[in-house]
């Protein structure tokens, strides 16, 4: 990919971080020479900052909506588009290889340039704004790269590979006709990068009042606590920190590991993801740090309303700035009567992921389900995260009708904007949020690119692999143990101990089973069941169902959506543009 880096086009990112009326001295077409540029650190951060903002974790995808999970009610929606077999090369909505690789562009030119600049008069403080800058960049180059690999890394002629690796920044005179590295050696070059941000960054930042906290190397250099501080402290938070960094590390691992990656079944690959989410656990005391709370993190409104400023709650690794008060997510999954549009409409192959509150599966002979009361005894979770018919939502508790019979445009396919399954999502959005246009109001929101949860997730799955369900490698916790405190966080088995989790819990083959199903519920909505399905290697093509209500208790499963997906989908596409410019770049069988 070819990209032309002049300076001048980053500029208005760069506003952002300087915030001076006289940053930009006229020049000629107001475009900067990099001499101009090392004079005025901010803008030279400004580099590492266009990275931030182009994280894909920023926002949310919803691409749940190309899979079992979930379908879209607005028919021109890309990943409907998809999932219903318009998925090509130059068709990809959920492409990343333009805005991953421009990120790694500017990451190469900061590493470049970060020691050229001053960042304070103090030579010791100088130093350690370079180190942390430093850090910073090879953290988020790891993360992109990983990015990069999750949605482009695929099998070509008999290999996995990986993307072109680009450690220096391009110019116009740089030869971009090169071959895809191996997936290998894009892993390699990750594992590098993040060792390197490790040595460079403190696990965590925050205003330290003992120097025997500080790094050796800053502390035999007679660094004062102020210095220390003014570079590594509080003002610094949520910045790519050595605890992220740990946290990215454990995500590359668990790909790297997953079948449809480790075509040689290496089970070292899953011993590194389990022993590196397990070091991450460790920190905040193991299962017992799971938040207790954690269930409904983007609903604890005086949690998120009373958080300070670059303050975590105990749930949250690392998230994107809170902002102010908005409602775009509730404006866009709302049901109609709550004024909303209803875009994201879960389906009945979800619903049927929640197991019974006893612990059993809804197909268990020992569940006590009832298909005439499908939503009676269930996992407290489903009620948390989805709209049933009959539940109350929003800011004045309004009833949901989602009957095809139903009285209001809630109702299953009553207008453009009602739900196409007979749910609407109700986890991420605040039920505070009024956005009735006479008392229009929002909320803030609390946007995570890594949860804690997803670390010990990754550590159940890797452990259950790499040593079975009971053992505990060296950290004295096994996957039995962390996905029994998932559930008993949600109140599953509260009432019978969790007799189906006991039953299989020396059983590899049922808890992987299970522990995927806990993934998919817990981290609904989040942008993970896409990805996850293509690194297991597992079929994409169950057709998306719904539910159909009518006379208050006739209940009917009804397919709403075929899915229509190749075999070879389990890997992305090489963008089609890019292979008409350089021809060394290798596509993906099939596409």
């Amino acid at each position: 990919m070819k990209i032309n880096l002049k300076i001048g086009l980053i500029i208005t990112a760069l506003v952002v971080v300087a915030g001076c009326s006289d940053l930009i001295d006229p020049a000629v077409e107001n475009i900067q020479s990099k001499d101009n540029i090392r004079e005025r650190p901010g803008m030279i951060q400004g580099l590492l900052l266009n990275a931030y903002l182009r994280i894909p974790t920023n926002g949310y995808s919803f691409s749940e909506m190309a899979t079992d999970d979930a379908v879209s009610n607005d028919l021109d929606n890309g990943f409907l588009n998809i999932a219903t077999g318009q998925w090509a090369s130059n068709n990809n909505p959920l492409d990343r290889w333009s805005s991953a690789n421009s990120a790694i562009q500017y990451l190469n030119e900061m590493l470049v340039e970060v020691g050229n600049t001053e960042y304070a008069s103090n030579p010791r403080v100088n130093q350690m704004f370079m180190d942390r800058l430093t850090g910073e960049t090879y953290g988020l180059r790891a993360l992109f790269m990983y990015y990069l690999l999750q949605a482009h890394g695929g099998i070509s002629e008999g290999e996995l590979l990986g993307v072109p690796i680009f450690l220096e920044p391009q110019t116009v005179d740089s030869d971009f006709n090169i071959p895809r590295a191996t997936f290998a050696e894009c892993m390699a070059q990750i594992y590098s990068d993040i060792e390197k941000a490790m040595d460079l960054l403190p696990m965590d930042y925050y205003n330290i009042s003992d120097a025997s906290l500080m790094p050796s190397r800053y502390r035999e250099a007679g660094t004062q606590l102020s210095e220390y501080n003014r570079v590594f402290g509080d003002d610094a938070k949520q910045l790519v920190s050595g605890r992220i960094v740990r946290a990215i590390r454990a995500q590359v691992a668990l790909l790297a590991a997953s079948p449809s990656f480790n075509l040689d079944g290496d089970q070292s690959k899953w011993t590194d993801a389990a022993t590196y989410a397990g070091n991450l656990l460790n920190t905040i005391g193991g299962v017992s740090g799971l938040d207790p709370n954690g269930v409904t993190w983007y609903n604890n409104t005086s949690v998120i309303d009373g958080l300070g400023a670059g303050n975590n709650p105990p749930e949250i690794l690392w998230r994107g700035s809170i902002g102010g008060p908005s409602n775009n997510l509730e404006s866009r999954n709302f049901p109609p009567t709550l004024y909303g549009d209803g875009l994201v409409n879960p389906t009945q192959n979800l619903v049927d992921a929640f197991p019974m509150a006893n612990g059993y599966p809804i197909s268990d002979p020992a569940s006590g389900y009832s298909d005439d009361a499908p939503y009676a005894n269930r996992d407290r979770r489903l009620a948390q995260f989805i709209i049933l018919n009959g539940s109350t939502a929003g800011p004045t508790g309004t009833t949901i009708n989602t009957a095809l019979d139903s009285d209001t445009n809630d109702g299953l396919n009553k207008v453009e904007t009602s739900t196409r399954t007979g749910y609407y999502m109700r986890k991420l959005l605040r039920q505070d949020v009024n956005l009735d246009p006479v008392a229009n109001t929002g909320q803030r929101h609390i946007q995570p690119r890594i949860r804690y949860t997803e670390i010990f997730l990754i550590y159940a799955e890797a452990a259950n692999e790499a040593w079975g369900p009971m053992a505990s490698g060296s950290f004295g916790f096994s996957a039995y143990d962390v996905i029994k405190a998932i559930r008993e966080r949600a109140g599953i088995g509260t009432d019978n101990g969790d007799t189906y989790l006991e039953s299989i819990k020396s059983d590899q083959e049922a808890m992987r089973e299970l522990i995927r199903n806990e993934r998919r519920l817990e981290l609904s909505f989040e942008g993970f069941r896409f990805w996850d399905l293509r690194r297991w290697g597992l079929d994409l093509t169950e057709t998306a169902q719904g539910i159909r209500i009518e006379n208050g208790d006739d209940f009917s499963i009804i397919d709403v959506e075929n899915r229509v997906y190749q075999d070879y989908m389990i890997y992305g596409p090489v963008p089609y543009s890019e292979r008409l410019k350089f021809s060394a770049l290798q596509q993906n069988r099939g596409w």
